[in-house]
Order: C-alpha cells, then sequence, then structure tokens
C-alpha cells in the first residue's frame, strides 16, 4: 500500500505542476495582451 500512495503522491504532483504551468501561462499571455493593447491602439491612431 505503501507504494501505492507514494506513486499517487508523485503522479498529483505532476498533474499539479502541469496545469500550474498551464494556468501561469494563460495569466502571462492575458498580461501581455493588457500591456500591448493600448500601445498598439495609439500607434493604430497615429
Amino acid at each position: 500500500m505503501a507504494g501505492i500512495k507514494s506513486i499517487g503522491g508523485f503522479f498529483m504532483f505532476i498533474v499539479g505542476g502541469i496545469v500550474a504551468i498551464i494556468v501561469g501561462s494563460f495569466m502571462i499571455r492575458g498580461t501581455m495582451h493588457l500591456w500591448d493593447n493600448p500601445e498598439s491602439d495609439e500607434k493604430k491612431d497615429k
């Protein structure tokens, strides 16, 4: 049983890391779009 629990914990650790990377990438992409939009709008107006 100890082996199954350790494997389960390791698997959950990997899944949690993958989810954190995906969520972080989406957050970074969203903030980059928020930063880029005002500057691009000003350039289009000019």
